[in-house]
Order: C-alpha cells, then sequence, then structure tokens
C-alpha cells in the first residue's frame, strides 16, 4: 500500500530572456574621422527584487573605440565604462510571486555587441546590443509515492546442492534428439 508524502526542495519557479540595445555617446580626446574598431569586455551584472514583482537587472561593460583623426593620419583608441539597467518582468511558474524567490541567477546569453556605430561631430554614436536570460529560484513541493510496508521482502530458502542434483533429467539429450 503506498501514500503520497510532499518534499519542500528548491527549484526554478520562473524563467525568461530578453534581448534588448541601447544607445551609447562617447567624446574621445582627438575630433575623430574614421571609426576603425570597436569591442566590448569586462562586462559584469547582477539581479536584485524590484517592485511589482519585476526583476531589475543592473550591468556594467567597456567599450573601446579604435579611431582615425587628423585626416585619418593618426590613430587612437579611448575606453569608456558605461552603466545600464533592464527590467524584467519574469512570468512565475504556479502560485508563486516574487517574494517567495531565494535566488535570481542572470546568465549572459549573448554578450553585448556593437551593432552599429556613427561619428556625428565630436561625438560617437555606439549602438550596443545584448541577450540577458534570467532564473527564479524558490521553494516548491513536490509530491512522491511513498510504500508503507516495509516488511514486504521474499523470504528465499537455501536449496542444498543434492536437492538440485536430484532434479536434473540426464536423459534431456537423448529425448531432445528424438
Amino acid at each position: 500500500m503506498s501514500s503520497f508524502k510532499e518534499i519542500v526542495t528548491k527549484a526554478v519557479i520562473g524563467k525568461a530572456k530578453k534581448t534588448s540595445g541601447n544607445t551609447f555617446s562617447l567624446e574621445p580626446e582627438e575630433i575623430p574621422n574614421t571609426v576603425l574598431g570597436c569591442w566590448v569586455i569586462n562586462h559584469k551584472f547582477n539581479g536584485t527584487k524590484g517592485s511589482s514583482g519585476k526583476v531589475i537587472v543592473n550591468g556594467s561593460f567597456d567599450v573601446n573605440v579604435w579611431y582615425s583623426y587628423n585626416g585619418d593620419k593618426s590613430t587612437a583608441v579611448t575606453t569608456r565604462n558605461f552603466t545600464y539597467s533592464d527590467t524584467m518582468n519574469i512570468p512565475l511558474k504556479e502560485d508563486h510571486n516574487l517574494a517567495d524567490a531565494s535566488e535570481i541567477i542572470v546568465r549572459c546569453l549573448r554578450q553585448p555587441t556593437v551593432s552599429n556605430v556613427n561619428v556625428e561631430g565630436t561625438t560617437v554614436k555606439l549602438d550596443i546590443e545584448k541577450e540577458l536570460g534570467v532564473e527564479i529560484v524558490g521553494d516548491t513541493k513536490v509530491k512522491v509515492s511513498v510504500e508503507d510496508d516495509e516488511d514486504d521482502y521474499e523470504e528465499i530458502f537455501d536449496e542444498s546442492d543434492e536437492s538440485v542434483l536430484d532434479e536434473i533429467n540426464e536423459d534431456y539429450l537423448n529425448e531432445a534428439s528424438n
């Protein structure tokens, strides 16, 4: 006979991903003519519980811009740190709410990359896109079937070797060939 028990465990109670893009501006020391290269490094982020059941992801990254100036006769690299804040509304499973969350896990599914760059006068305009995934871990219950009878073991008796030998049919090969 079996009954059911509830086990309280940690599980993912909400999960979502979001692709976002932002436009940033930087002004190098020299007046740029052409952007020769641009890359994003040192991406750092974390997620916190926000108001109204939303998750807020705050992060930062460094942007390096390699550019030419002085009539394309000289080059330089400038680095700037940018910060961002993304608000995500994560759909939660069953009857959970964000207050049930014991942990918010943020993963970068696609690193920040520069999708477009333009020189506008003395300013370099950068369009940067990234994709973040968020998992919310909280307590949940699992029902399992439990066997109540612990004494349902099959009893085994040792047979002596002689009783096994008595059961052997010595004429088996003769009967099988007929």
